[in-house]
């Protein structure tokens, strides 16, 4: 796995992503938004030993899509892992929200992942690679625009995976529950007041291993812990109106 390509890169999982593949020697494309977190990190992550190659782009805007999705088209440098990791929350109140923010918030999770993914597959197919998108145990359960965009991902990644096995390719839904990052205090929701019982929180280091170990066992979906694989057995046989209500204390 020589190079991989993350997404979201500057913080949370996608940091955690970046750090755990710089000590195994994988280089890295690194994108993201913030210009002087990307660059502080990729100066960190080069005292490792390997290259950094860093892209700032905001996945909801048409032409920075395209920008990382050329670095993956490049057949003369070729991407082995790519990570769609980039995402935000929204308040699960859709009818209060600004529609604007809505769309924005579908183009990063669902639109931006699918070109991402196209634009990898046409290096990696025949030659081999790994692909993984990180959704949310929220997939499985109905809660709003996040929910439903996370579970595209799930679905989408399920049939990818089977559909170029052939071609060598494996494509994996990486699905945490609560995980201690830096998402929640984005949305101005600081650790201790999502009303989430600390049992349900996990270690960011612990999914990314899980995530990356399942995605070179091939597997469609990697869903980290015990507990949450209960969780999302029950979501499949408990009525949507009770997961659903379950689903409003908090953010996945």
């Amino acid at each position: 796995m020589p190079t991989a390509l993350i997404t979201g890169a500057s913080a949370g999982l996608g940091a955690e992503f970046a750090r755990q593949l710089a000590r195994r020697q994988a280089d890295l494309v690194l994108v993201a938004r913030s210009a002087d977190a990307l660059e502080e990190l990729a100066n960190d992550l080069r005292q490792t030993g390997v290259a950094v190659e860093v892209i700032v782009a905001d996945l909801s805007v048409e032409a920075h899509v395209e920008r990382v999705a050329a670095r993956l088209r490049d057949a003369a440098d070729p991407v082995d892992l790519l990570v769609n990791n980039a995402g935000f929350g929204l308040p699960l109140q859709f009818a209060d929200n600004d529609v604007d923010d809505e769309v924005r918030h579908l183009r990063v999770h669902v639109e931006a992942s699918m070109r991402l993914m196209h634009a990898a597959l046409q290096t990696m197919r025949g030659r081999g690679g790994r692909i993984i998108n990180v959704a949310s145990v929220a997939g499985f359960i109905s809660r709003s625009t996040y929910s439903a965009c996370k579970s595209w991902l799930i679905g989408f990644s399920r049939w990818a995976n089977v559909e170029y096995a052939r071609d060598g390719v494996s494509v994996t839904a990486l699905c945490p529950g609560f995980t201690h990052t830096s998402f929640h205090e984005r949305m101005g929701l600081p650790p201790g007041q999502e009303g989430v019982p600390r049992f349900l929180w996990l270690d960011a280091a612990r999914v990314v291993r899980d995530g990356l170990r399942d995605a070179a066992r091939g597997r469609a979906v990697s869903i980290p812990s015990l507990r949450y694989r209960v969780i999302v057995a029950l979501a499949a046989v408990l009525p949507s109106a009770l997961t659903s209500a379950v689903a409003r204390r908090g953010r996945v």
